[in-house]
């Protein structure tokens, strides 16, 4: 198992930028595909950015392509999301995942199905 810190939610104004943070322990970082998610009430966990174990690829949801970025450092086991034109309806509470077999798979992964550990969620309010 996994064990995830995030970090770095908050409330930010329109066309601000935020920076979360997900710390790793307890698995080989290298070895793990690394995800950010988020989810609003009533609505189904949707991923934002998901990066591979090699760090060699990356997806991105049609809403935040060109705008959030997804980045590994693996001597430092942390995985972070820098948001910029962040929008209301970035509105969201963010979650940090890891894909404990990532290194087995040849797509990257971006289900919630593919992630077997989560952090607790960070909020992250934009207001307009």
């Amino acid at each position: 198992q996994v064990r995830l810190v995030e970090s770095g939610g908050g409330l930010v104004q329109a066309g601000g930028s935020l920076r979360l943070s997900c710390a790793a322990s307890g698995r080989t970082f290298t070895l793990l595909s690394m995800g950010w998610f988020r989810q609003t009430p009533g609505k189904e966990r949707e991923a934002v950015a998901t990066v591979t174990w090699s760090g060699d690829r990356t997806y991105y949801s049609d809403s935040v392509k060109g705008r959030f970025t997804i980045s590994r450092d693996n001597d430092r086991r942390t995985v972070t999301l820098q948001m910029d034109s962040l929008k209301p309806e970035d509105t969201a509470v963010y979650y940090c995942a890891a894909d404990d077999i990532g290194y087995l798979r040849t797509y990257v992964p971006k289900s919630p199905a593919d992630f077997g550990s989560w952090g607790q969620g960070t909020q992250v309010t934009v207001s307009s």
